[in-house]
């Protein structure tokens, strides 16, 4: 005998709760891999935390990999809004360029973002893959900055896509600088500066 409708579950609280558990096993996945780093992580503590059993997890996440891309998407995202909103803050589409890049290295200093999005990803998603998350949320904003300086005769028009991934590269690799120093302010430091300095050369008029 079916149930009645009154108890039956609705699809749409079913499609809730699935996104509910997702969500859930991200963000203990992201703690871990922050804490302990992807080789450090089992998926069993992954579930133990999260609270949910191994059969949810398994219809979210083909494997362990998929669920750290889940996590490095989302912390590439987050890089990604906090380069923005300190770019908002600025008029000057130099200076909008130069606070979403000081935004990104300041995050290079919390030691979870370090590990996610610049320590294991290369390795555990393939560098391929890490590069394109990084251009589907960060290099978008960049490009838009330098379009802005090239609008205002600042950059020649006809290197925009090349400069953004110019500047997107160099700010990557003082991002890796910051999370392997033995001093992170230090290098955090002397990031900022030659950061600066790069793109105000860069925005010279030609």
């Amino acid at each position: 005998m079916s149930q009645p409708s009154t108890e039956r579950e609705r699809p749409d609280a079913r499609v809730t709760r699935g996104q509910d558990t997702r969500a859930r096993l991200i963000a203990v996945a992201r703690e871990q891999f922050g804490e302990r780093g992807y080789e450090g992580t089992s998926i069993s503590s992954v579930l133990d935390g999260a609270g949910v059993a191994k059969g949810a997890l398994y219809h979210h996440f083909e494997s362990k990999v998929a669920l750290f891309d889940a996590v490095l998407d989302q912390v590439i995202a987050e890089i990604a809004t906090a380069a923005r909103d300190a770019a908002r803050a600025e008029s000057d589409p130099l200076a909008q360029l130069r606070a979403g890049c000081i935004a990104w290295l300041e995050l290079a200093l919390d030691p979870a973002v370090q590990r996610i999005a610049l320590v294991d990803s290369p390795g555990v998603v393939g560098w391929a893959r890490w590069r394109a998350l990084d251009e589907e949320h960060v290099l978008r904003g960049m490009r838009a900055s330098i379009e802005r300086l090239a609008a205002e005769g600042r950059v020649q028009r006809e290197h925009v896509v090349l400069f953004a991934h110019m500047v997107l590269a160099a700010v990557n690799e003082a991002a890796l600088m910051i999370a392997g120093a033995d001093d992170p302010e230090a290098a955090f430091a002397e990031g900022t500066r030659a950061v600066e300095v790069m793109l105000t050369r860069l925005a010279t008029a030609p």
